[in-house]
């Protein structure tokens, strides 16, 4: 899956360059220490992560797209038994990633094993878009063998499965980027996805701000 790791990794670096310049230009908040510091640490840890679970995936569809394509080949997953219209399945896949991603997240906010795992992401004091690439090696492990197990199940097409990675890393940036929108744009944004304004509150030191009780 080659063309899948070169379309994700254009699309990441493109975007992170954008927010990365917008937070020059547009700050929400002024930052407390050295931003190129900060990156360089926040980057260290994914790069890290990404070598390390390279050598972990022996074995196993190192990415989604490559299970996907897996279970299409052995007719595996709910999609590969149905007789729908391309779109639909597309749409109904990404909402369907979308939501297991979600649920992954709150448990890790709610589970104490797994909050001192995902703690490594909200343990920077900044808030800016380096912060969307920080977790700890072991939650970016087991989130990649939840969406392997979830594309098992699913049976999405190989576009659904890239779509659904691009358009995660996409909002994670997005949410994450210490920019400052106007009112009247954050709040038409809000109706649709999270942004930034709302999700500094969930990164806020006060660990009650986190999830909905």
């Amino acid at each position: 899956m080659e063309i899948e790791t070169t379309i994700r990794l254009t699309v990441f670096l493109s975007l992170f360059a954008l927010f990365a310049l917008l937070e020059r230009v547009a700050p929400e908040v002024l930052p407390v220490y050295s931003q190129k510091r900060r990156c360089v640490t926040n980057f260290s840890v994914t790069i890290l992560n990404t070598f390390l679970l390279r050598a972990l995936a022996i074995g196993l569809p190192l990415l989604a797209g490559g299970a996907a394509l897996d279970s299409a080949q052995i007719e595996m997953g709910i999609f590969n038994f149905l007789i729908w219209p391309t779109w639909i399945e597309v749409v109904l896949a990404i909402l369907l990633l979308e939501l297991i991603i979600w649920v992954q997240h709150l448990i890790t906010h709610k589970v104490p094993f797994l909050w001192r795992l995902h703690r490594v992401h909200h343990s920077d004091v900044d808030f800016d878009v380096s912060i969307a690439v920080r977790f700890h090696l072991v939650e970016t492990a087991f989130s990649m063998l939840l969406k392997i197990g979830a594309v098992y199940l699913i049976g999405p097409a190989v576009p659904a499965v890239i779509l659904f990675e691009i358009s995660l890393k996409a909002l994670a940036m997005f949410n994450h980027a210490n920019i400052a929108l106007t009112k009247s744009l954050e709040k038409i944004l809000r109706y649709v996805i999270v942004t930034p304004d709302m999700h500094r509150v969930h990164h806020s030191v006060n660990q009650e701000e986190h999830v909905w009780r």
